[in-house]
């Protein structure tokens, strides 16, 4: 079956390393601050004629800020590549796009403070200039026309209460930040802040002169998603009208905007359900797009399928459907974002769609063919692969590559074969890993208790002896409906490190095994999950190289979740670390960006039929807990409301278990741990450190 394909063992041809990384050349152990020389690569874009990829480099800037350059590699005649060079020097440069004819580059520049625009560098070089002039405001992408003509593009403009020139005239004039006086619902999100009443909307640029005109789209959430016709005069959007339109994702449409006469004409015959990442076919005969048929969004315990519809008549169809794979299967670490979007690319020839699937801890490049069939893995090895972009001819894909030793570099897929011929490009990292001593991960499969079979890794210290014993940490993702996989995770590393044998896992719940597993605990947390993670611990209390007596819990966001249920359901671990956590899943109904409708994903509602809810709120069985616990959160998450956190603090120093919370500021959010800033992450690292050297090495 296809998941076997996906998970045989492999390598990168080229400079990138294997996933071993043991050699005698690392002399000492990574530390909390090598995240300091840590480059972040992204966003392969690879030219037209297939000869250069652009990417985006992040690393940490001198004033506790990350730095965003594009770095270019090139190949020669013969098909040599050059070494990465840096191509911008902007500091704030991202999303880079090839023109169609590749002699330019379009790129988000945030050069200009609260005002990013759309600048444009030739790809020989030289200075970049502004193509646009937006206001202050939220520039998401954008993407050029096939001719090269025009850019279509999302902003999102600043309320004006809010602007950087209001905020001057109230400091000057001694008056408070104004209120916010708000009509939706739908006024915030998480990492993104407040944005009240502003809306991204779709804007046409010219590409020679910079003139911008609105297309109307009348959605209403403005988080749509678009993409040129071939012949690029129409473009396909996705949308939702609905009045409560973030509350009734099925309420989604596809339509199609005629540039020439402004006209939107909707797509007939779609099923109701969630549609995103629209992508329009090169031979114009077919609109893809990754959805599901059903009242539940995007991000669900039901899988996500690809679907193709025709442009005029619609009848959609599914390619995906009839496997049990998921397109939003994302793997977490704390080296890159855990972005929930799917991934699409039509072949050049138009009988194939490219896509990324995650599959047991992995992520792959797969494709499905436009008339129907099997899925197809072009990738394998125990890795995390990434989409680029497509040569003009589709011979060449531009991709992200990393294990769980190796940080993500970018290489390039020869597509030719039905396995692609991968070549590692950059070795950026490669000079600071060569001096790491780094923890190799170990697969186990654990049965639990009904019979269920759960994946878990295991980092032993890098210098374990022997059989000696160490303290265990049990670390449990986030999500829930995410999975734990073969990326980078430095948080990981640096536990290793400090002497602690790290165990991770993918309970049910999780995605990448299947639509059953992930729905096992829809509606009912702490059930089924807490069945696959007494499991784990009973595995860990067994493991050679744990001291059973000295085993603690830890996790985030849902992770940080069961943490909390785990610690009120028994009395086993040494402590317990809870960050970003949900405690109370009644009063969460009200103070998160991401609304749970009645009677959906759990039955009743959180005012007069609140029994499900509170039944699956650790904090319910809080009564007598006794394990030490640290308490993380920040004051600007908006996913999971600080006021979790001070539930857990307060039930446990009424209770006089020793207990420490750490209140980060309102500027991060709930990704800190992934893209807060540098000093922030930092101080977790050392209070998380710290918090099990009190506990766990007594």
């Amino acid at each position: 079956m296809a998941a076997s394909r996906a998970t045989r063992n492999g390598k990168v041809r080229g400079k990138r390393r294997t996933t071993s990384r043991r050699t005698t050349q690392r002399r000492r152990l990574i530390t909390a601050e090598d995240l300091l020389q840590f480059r972040w690569l992204s966003d392969p874009q690879i030219s037209p004629d297939g000869r250069s990829i652009v990417f985006v480099n992040k690393t940490v800037g001198e004033k506790n800020e990350y730095a965003l350059n594009l770095w270019i590699v090139s190949a020669d005649a013969r098909g040599n590549w050059s070494e990465p060079r840096p191509f911008t020097s902007g500091n704030k440069d991202r999303h880079p796009r090839w023109s169609p004819d590749g002699s330019t580059i379009a790129f988000i520049s945030g050069r200009t403070k609260e005002r990013p625009q759309i600048a444009l560098i030739s790809a020989a070089g030289g200075e970049a200039r502004d193509l646009t002039a937006f206001p202050e405001g939220s520039l998401r992408d954008f993407k050029w026309s096939p001719d090269g003509r025009f850019i279509a593009a999302s902003f999102r403009p600043q309320d004006p209460d809010w602007t950087s020139d209001a905020k001057k005239q109230r400091e000057q004039g001694g008056n408070c930040d104004p209120p916010r006086v708000l009509d939706d619902w739908f006024c915030r999100y998480d990492g993104d802040g407040y944005f009240n009443a502003q809306r991204y909307a779709l804007h046409l640029i010219d590409a020679s002169t910079g003139k911008s005109r609105t297309l109307e789209t009348r959605d209403t959430t403005g988080y749509f998603s678009y993409d040129f016709s071939p012949d690029g005069r129409q473009l396909a959007v996705t949308r939702n009208r609905d009045r409560l339109a973030y509350a009734r994702p099925w309420k989604d449409e596809i339509i199609r905007i005629n540039l020439a006469t402004r006209r939107a004409t909707p797509i007939r015959n779609l099923p109701e359900g969630p549609k995103s990442s629209v992508a329009w076919s090169p031979d114009g005969r077919t609109i893809a797009y990754a959805g599901r048929v059903g009242m539940d969004d995007s991000y669900s315990t039901e899988n996500l399928e690809l679907f193709i519809c025709d442009p005029v008549k619609g009848d959609a169809q599914s390619l995906t459907g009839g496997e049990d794979y998921c397109l939003m299967a994302v793997s977490i670490s704390d080296t890159s974002e855990a972005e929930f979007a799917p991934r699409l690319r039509w072949a050049p020839d138009s009988r194939r769609i490219y896509m990324q699937i995650g599959w047991h801890g992995q992520t792959h490049i797969a494709s499905v063919a436009r008339s129907g069939g099997s899925i197809a893995f072009h990738t394998k090895g125990v890795a995390a692969h990434q989409i680029g972009s497509l040569s003009r001819d589709g011979k060449r894909m531009a991709i992200v590559r990393g294990t769980a030793t190796a940080l993500d570099e970018i290489g390039v897929a020869e597509t030719a074969a039905s396995q692609f011929k991968l070549t590692s490009l950059t070795n950026l990292n490669g000079p600071l890993l060569d001096q790491l001593n780094l923890a190799d991960i170990k697969e186990h499969w654990i049965k639990t208790a009904d019979g269920t079979q759960v994946q878990a890794w295991v980092l032993v210290p890098p210098d374990a002896k022997g059989n000696r014993k160490y303290p265990g940490i049990l670390e449990v993702h986030g999500g829930p409906h995410g999975q734990y996989g073969i990326g980078f995770f430095h948080e990981f590393q640096v536990l290793a490190a400090q002497g602690y044998v790290v165990v991770f896992s993918n309970p049910r719940g999780s995605k990448g095994y299947g639509r059953e597993h992930t729905a096992a605990i829809r509606g009912s947390w702490g059930v089924a999950d807490w069945v696959d993670i007494q499991a784990v611990h009973a595995f860990m209390k067994k493991h050679r190289h744990i001291d059973r007596r000295r085993i603690g819990i830890m996790g985030g966001s849902y992770g940080g979740y069961m943490t909390n249920w785990a610690v009120s359901h028994t009395d086993e671990f040494r402590a317990a670390i809870t960050d970003r956590c949900v405690s109370n899943l009644v009063s969460k109904f009200g103070n998160s960006d991401y609304m749970s409708l009645p009677d959906h994903y759990w039955e009743g509602n959180a005012w007069d039929r609140p029994e499900a809810r509170w039944n699956a709120s650790p904090i319910r069985y809080f009564k007598g807990v006794k394990t030490p616990m640290l308490i993380i959160h920040s004051e600007g998450d908006l996913r999971c409301n600080i006021e979790q956190a001070e539930q857990v603090f307060t039930a446990l120093k009424l209770q006089n278990v020793p207990a420490r919370m750490v209140r980060y500021p309102r500027s991060t959010s709930h990704g800190m741990s992934r893209g807060g800033p540098p000093d922030m992450r930092l101080h977790r690292l050392h209070q998380i450190t710290d918090w099990w050297k009190r506990w766990m090495k007594k």
